[in-house]
């Protein structure tokens, strides 16, 4: 030991080790310890390794003997795979999880090696904190997090580490899966509590496709075209696969074999029709000269996939020429089992062992093969086929009950020149993805929230509108008058006045030259800056979440009615003025559905179907406000006024179903409040009997946001408003 610990760094760590052994730790604490801190004294240094005994007791107190026993050995590991300059760091992030999750530590140093194959430290550090911070103090639910039983600790795994995932990647895929063949089939995530191997790899059931959150330890660029190259074979099989083989007596092997020689047929003949996908395909078929069946599959599939690939083995060459001998059968898909039959046998006469539990579909984009297999009526395949098959058979999410494409039916000859129309539900369209600001790494999340515009329901405005607009036509008036007078333009530069803030440079000259002459000058030798117009576009955006449905204080009123008879009241000011004006309604339903309801755009005039669509609202679902900001300004961004303004009426702090952290979509809005602002847009936020109103003062400013419970405090609002936008 005294080549680890040199000269007095010995009885030092002679000193480290009795401590951990009369501690009452037990020995397996103090033999780990005694056992790995050499080797980390030789990677990093004798001080380093001697201070460690110190954490190593106070896990042992916080965390456990176990989180005492890992600690030595993951170090070790930590050094080789992230460095010895990082590893203080790692070591005090293990210290923060010691004081903020105690529970947890094991669970995160049984993990390490896998979590650092995952994302760097500073990835990995990130991802702690959200799990620490999301779980708001619940121990239960910190562990379900770093056992990864919840979904969202894999997503934030994937976004912190900067990996290209599912979430990323949905939108993209659509469009390109509608070029290549016409049609979408639905595409879905595979569940976080999938076996391993099912969220290693894509698949299909049905008409559905499964696709894993991400393809950990590929690079960003390789993981768009990974997810590309999976949806294009899937693709493939859903076109050309036509029925499910029997599984019968089939071996292990065999099934692998056969679901084989199945991927490369309907690849071969997918690029008949697409030559182009083999640019797509190709490079990820990598070979070794191993003599395994892993290794011997992947040669196999290469040797199916590119002509031009010759490879020595006897047996891989007996299966590339059995398969290009039979080009004229590849529209016969029981030429597959065939063919995998016999491989299969040749290779149970070579003595190669086939491990079914262990074995992963390669190259990386093909599927995991399960929907190519009938197992009969049990609902459980047998254990081998069911290893080779990923172990489990997933079943449709409830919400692909009713799937998104189906085969038409065959009319009879009696329905020929009959229809009948069908009135469908409208699920919204979704039209942008927008980042959402995570404020404990300070980093933006791309393409985070998805908006999606749905059809505003007209209702009936005369209840509402028309019997406002006669019992306020006096308060309607007033607000007029007020916007009125605002002048909200660029300033002019008025020349030659009596009286002024600067002096006319040409006024003075000309006085000079007429005094010159005799003459007797001009007094009008100043100037000054005066707004004599307006030059002002509003975008009107409502929050009609489920809150807005309660009664506010004096009771005789909802928080809804009240937002829309003050756009009512607004609307009708600004159109009898002229100023372009828009509105919107939103609400969201977790960051999936941010909806965005358009009661009218800015070339619309403020007529009766834009009343009727007011008083159509209805209240419902939560408030994903720093979304619902980010689409209004793109509307309002494509306005040429002076002066842009977002005036969004609200009654409380954002909030949604999957945002456990009260301050997270706060501080997202804000990010978003402040984008709008560096692109030269103004906010402002009117508070509805709101009692937040400090978030409202932390999102917009204290300078823009209001709290107002009746619509007479209108005006009161539009004083302060057109005081800060004339400025």
């Amino acid at each position: 030991m005294r080549d680890a610990f040199p000269g007095d760094f010995h009885p030092a760590w002679i000193r480290a080790c009795r401590r951990l052994s009369g501690a009452g730790y037990g020995e397996a604490v103090s033999d780990a310890y005694m056992r790995y801190s050499p080797e980390i004294s030789r990677l990093v240094s004798p001080p380093v390794a001697i201070d460690l005994a110190d954490l190593v007791s106070r896990l042992a107190i916080r965390s456990g003997r176990t989180a005492a026993c890992l600690l030595p050995e993951q170090a070790i590991a930590v050094i080789r795979s992230a460095g010895k300059d990082q590893f203080p760091r790692w070591l005090r992030l293990i210290e923060y999880i010691s004081t903020s999750a105690a529970e947890s530590v094991p669970l995160v140093l049984g993990q390490m090696p896998w979590l650092l194959g995952q994302a760097e430290l500073d990835g990995l550090e990130s991802w702690v904190r959200i799990g620490i911070r999301t779980a708001e103090g619940d121990p239960q639910r910190r562990l379900r997090f770093f056992k990864l039983e919840d979904a969202a600790a894999l997503l934030w795994l994937q976004r912190t580490s900067g990996q290209i995932g599912f979430a990323d990647m949905e939108s993209r895929l659509k469009p390109f899966l509608t070029a290549l063949w016409g049609d979408t089939p639905p595409l879905r995530e595979t569940p976080a509590n999938a076996p391993e191997q099912a969220r290693r790899r894509a698949g299909f059931d049905g008409n559905v496709v499964r696709l894993p959150s991400s393809f950990p330890g590929f690079q960003p660029a390789d993981s768009e075209r990974l997810y590309r190259a999976a949806v294009a074979h899937l693709a493939a099989h859903l076109r050309l696969t036509r029925e499910r083989f029997p599984v019968g007596g089939l071996k292990p092997a065999q099934i692998a074999l056969v679901s084989l020689i199945e991927d490369a047929r309907v690849e071969q003949l997918a690029l008949q029709e697409l030559p182009g996908l083999a640019r797509l395909f190709l490079p990820f078929h990598t070979v070794t000269t191993a003599a395994t069946a892993p290794a011997l599959f992947a040669r196999l599939a290469r040797a199916l996939a590119d002509p031009a690939f010759e490879d020595p083995n006897p047996w891989v060459a007996k299966g590339r020429d059995a398969f290009f001998a039979s080009r004229d059968d590849w529209h016969d898909q029981q030429l597959s089992r065939r063919i995998g039959n016999l491989l299969g046998n040749d290779l149970g006469q070579m003595r190669v062992q086939f491990d079914a539990k262990n074995y992963v579909v390669q190259p990386p984009y093909r599927d995991d093969n399960l929907g190519l297999w009938d197992f009969g009526d049990d609902d459980q395949p047998a254990e081998e086929a069911e290893h080779v098959l990923s172990a489990a058979r997933l079943r449709q999410e409830d919400n692909d009950e009713r799937p998104d494409r189906a085969e038409p039916e065959s009319n009879p000859d009696g329905d020929i020149g009959r229809f009948e129309v069908e009135d469908l539900p409208f699920d919204g369209v979704l039209v942008a993805r927008y980042p959402e600001f995570d404020y404990v790494t300070g980093r933006d999340q791309p393409d985070w929230t998805s908006v999606k515009e749905y059809q505003a329901n007209a209702g009936a405005p005369a209840e509402r509108i028309l019997r406002l607009r006669e019992q306020r036509a006096d308060l309607a008036s007033r607000l007029t008058a007020l916007i009125r007078s605002a002048r909200v333009s660029r300033a002019e530069r008025l020349r030659r006045q009596s009286e002024g803030e600067f002096l006319d440079i040409d006024a003075c000259i000309d006085a000079a030259i007429a005094r010159r002459i005799g003459e007797s000058p001009s007094p009008r030798i100043h100037g000054r800056y005066e707004r004599r117009s307006r030059d002002l576009s509003v975008l009107l955006l409502l929050d009609i979440s489920q809150s807005t449905s309660e009664r506010v204080r004096d009771g005789k009123q909802t928080v809804l009615e009240v937002e829309c008879q003050a756009a009512a009241l607004l609307s009708q000011a600004m159109s009898g003025l002229g100023d372009p004006f828009a509105i919107a309604a939103f609400c969201s339903d977790r960051r999936e559905d941010v909806r965005y309801i358009r009661i009218k755009n800015f070339s619309q005039p403020y007529d009766g179907l834009v009343e009727a669509r007011l008083a159509g609202l209805q209240s419902g679902f939560s408030t994903r406000l720093g979304a619902a900001i980010r689409h209004a300004a793109a509307d309002l961004a494509g306005q040429r006024s002076y002066r842009r303004l977002l005036l969004v009426v609200t009654d409380g702090e954002p909030s949604d179903i999957d945002a456990d952290d009260r301050r997270y979509l706060v501080e997202d809005a804000r990010k978003a409040v402040q984008g709008l602002s560096r692109s030269g847009m103004n906010t402002f936020c009117v508070g509805l009997d709101s009692s937040a109103e400090a978030s409202l003062e932390r999102i917009f400013g204290q300078k823009n946001a209001i709290s107002i419970a009746t619509v007479e405090r209108l005006t009161e609002l539009l004083p302060k408003l057109y005081l800060t936008l004339g400025k």
